[in-house]
């Protein structure tokens, strides 16, 4: 190869990484509603204030260091029929205490805010602030609001204006093994990233500032349907959020069984038929199961980790073949929890189903539906 054809190459291939970086920034999206650089609450304000002033630092530091490697590569480039060998000097005394020092204070000056912030953000408010556990199974949420004793799934509702402070784990006694594997709670526009580790559990403070709905993601990679595991933080007024928590702590509309212990209509039947009662609960908002209590379905606006709008065609396809919609194994999911039962995700009802069991019909499918729909 020659050198022309070499410095061709070159030139080619930095085109192709500038226009590769260009195109990266490119988006016909204009908000998608995860953007750390436009905080919505305290939390996220406190975040950005840190990150402007430190990323112009680095970024000042990363021209001045690409400016020097460039200069260099130029200024000292092979010519043929030169020497190449460099002169050999000693090193400078003065030169090396700066070049430690200086990058030295550098990383005092950003660690002393950063971690500051840090435990800033750790602090629990106490009684003043909403109190919510939070558990990460596979792939969704869990909210278990102590104080309130509610317990929902997909959806964070929360006051405006007041600190809301998550405990977070990957624990619960609902779980087979005890733990689950490990995720990561974040929610961009009100507050950072906080690892939910088995075994490990972390917490963290936030508020939003005005009643929205703000899209919350699992971070952490944890297993097949990661990308999927997502949820809402609904935030509300303070009198609508009252009315919210005064709702949610009602019984269920229409009971899963009657005053003799037998399922209360055709659907409630066709829910202890199909197992439905092995993972989830129906009739108390106030407890935690395997899967996500559905005592207050209907009152939700998103079901499988806030993936699906919340209406019956939707939620007759997920309870026929779930596995279609979203990727999930969920061999031993028609089985009680138990320690040999390693039960993930939602099982078909219709496709390669245990030999003995029921295949649900669409009539059946939606029955149910109906039923879950009603559960306000």
């Amino acid at each position: 190869m020659t050198p022309r054809s070499r410095r061709r190459r070159r030139l080619v291939l930095a085109v192709a990484a500038t226009a590769s970086v260009a195109l990266a920034g490119c988006s016909t999206i204009q908000n998608n509603r995860q953007n750390s650089l436009e905080p919505k609450g305290s939390a996220s304000n406190t975040i950005n204030n840190l990150f402007w002033p430190i990323g112009i630092v680095a970024a000042l530091i990363g021209v001045l260091v690409l400016g020097g490697v460039v200069y260099c590569a130029i200024r000292f480039r092979y010519r043929p029929g030169k020497n190449e060998n460099p002169k050999q000097v000693h090193g400078s005394t003065k030169l090396e205490i700066g070049w430690t020092l200086v990058p030295a204070l550098i990383l005092a000056a950003v660690a002393v805010p950063t971690v500051s912030t840090i435990f800033k953000l750790n602090e629990n408010p106490g009684p003043a602030a909403l109190q919510v556990k939070v558990v990460g199974k596979q792939w969704w949420w869990q909210f278990d609001y102590k104080d309130a004793n509610i317990v929902t799934a997909d959806e964070l509702v929360i006051p405006t204006k007041r600190d809301v402070h998550v405990s977070l784990t990957a624990c619960d006694a609902t779980l087979p093994g005890g733990c689950n594997v490990i995720h990561s709670f974040w929610v961009p526009e009100l507050t950072g990233k906080r690892d939910v580790v088995p075994g490990h559990d972390n917490s963290l403070t936030f508020s939003a500032d005005k009643p929205g709905t703000y899209l919350g993601q699992c971070a952490e990679y944890c297993g097949l349907s990661h990308a999927n595991m997502r949820f809402r933080v609904i935030a509300m007024s303070p009198d609508d959020f009252d009315t919210w928590v005064n709702e949610q702590q009602q019984a269920s509309v229409e009971p899963l069984v009657d005053s003799s212990n037998q399922p209360a209509g055709a659907a409630q039947q066709l829910i202890t038929k199909f197992g439905c009662t092995n993972c989830h609960i129906f009739d108390d908002s106030s407890k935690a199961s395997l899967g996500p209590n559905l005592t207050h379905l209907g009152s939700r606006s998103t079901f499988a980790s806030g993936t699906y709008k919340l209406n019956e065609s939707n939620l007759v396809s997920w309870l026929l073949d779930a596995p279609s919609l979203i990727p999930m194994q969920s061999k031993d999911c028609r089985l009680p929890p138990g320690p040999n039962v390693t039960c993930v995700g939602m099982p078909s009802f219709t496709k390669n189903t245990p030999k003995g069991d029921p295949v649900m019909t669409r009539d059946e499918a939606q029955q149910i539906a109906e039923f879950l729909l009603s559960q306000k």
